[in-house]
């Protein structure tokens, strides 16, 4: 049987009618074709450049892309396809443990909003005014007065429960983590999942990030790359470590996820801040360019 194929028989010769359903198939079979190739070519641009940064071992990269916000210029756009949640996701040296500086107050913010769903938190005065300067200040004590709070077993069997790299916290060592554990941590947050599934306390959390203040890491790149692109991120920075991840949203309604993690190179303060800006623009231009999966590049340092 021929479906979606008409035969016609005239003077011996046999002519071949396509259907619309089969041309549909022709075209719907070419635009994936196309699609799949953008991709291929967006990933390997993605992995080719982040293996340059990554090289020396001192700087970990976590890339997610989240898809498009509906509704927007990105979901019309005729590369939507292109950009499915989760297509485009790369790593680079994102499995190693890293000095997590402050970034550890994430896992300190999932902990206690688990603790909310499970009715042992509440906003008071108290802890309203500790998360302000905890996530939007980076200050410290509040943070610390939690961990010695709950204590350092709890809030790891909890970071474990997540599959999240740990233990985060020992005792007479600095937190340490991964940029992929950032990663997933922020997918939760983004997408409403795992300890943030309390609406409101997800668009609490997501609003103290995006008021933070130390904004010359992946907020200033980013921006420099598409202007009118907003960030919420949460820095870590400690002797020579400085730290970003983050939650973009770009104007035209792209969202995705960038962890990067640096240390070494006689770094001081917030000395590395610019290299992860230079990064976050890279990366922003190298999946959603104007010319983004046209062409495979290469990269150098």
């Amino acid at each position: 049987m021929l479906v979606g194929l008409g035969l016609i028989v005239i003077a011996g010769y046999t002519y071949v009618h396509t259907t619309n359903a089969q041309t549909t198939s022709d075209e719907t079979k070419q635009k994936n074709t196309e699609v799949a190739k953008r991709q291929k070519i967006i990933k390997e641009n993605l992995t080719n450049y982040l293996k340059t940064v990554t090289d020396d071992g001192t700087v970990s990269v976590s890339f997610y892309n989240l898809g498009a916000t509906s509704g927007s210029t990105a979901a019309k756009s005729k590369y939507a396809d292109v950009y499915q949640k989760g297509e485009l996701e790369v790593e680079s040296n994102a499995h190693t443990a890293q000095t997590a500086a402050s970034t550890y107050k994430l896992f300190i913010t999932a902990y206690l909003m688990e603790q909310k769903l499970n009715g042992n938190f509440t906003w008071n005065t108290t802890n309203e005014d500790g998360f302000y300067r905890m996530i939007v200040n980076s200050e410290n004590d509040y943070a610390e007065e939690q961990l010695a709070s709950y204590g350092m077993d709890k809030l790891n069997a909890f970071i474990t429960k997540q599959g999240w790299y740990s233990p985060v916290f020992q005792d007479g060592v600095s937190a340490q983590t991964t940029s992929y554990s950032l990663q997933l941590l922020l997918q939760d947050l983004a997408e409403g999942t795992g300890s943030f599934t309390n609406a409101s306390d997800q668009a609490k959390i997501l609003k103290l990030m995006g008021k933070q203040i130390y904004r010359t890491g992946i907020p200033t790149g980013v921006a420099e790359a598409d202007k009118g692109t907003t960030v919420t991120d949460k820095v870590g920075f400690l002797d020579d470590t400085n730290n970003d991840a983050a939650i973009v949203t770009m104007p035209n309604g792209q969202k995705y996820i960038l962890v990067i993690m640096t240390h070494g190179h006689s770094q001081t303060g917030f000395s590395g801040f610019p290299k992860i800006a230079k990064i976050a623009k890279k990366v922003q231009q190298i999946v959603y360019g104007d010319d983004a999966g046209t062409k495979v590049e290469t990269y150098t340092d």
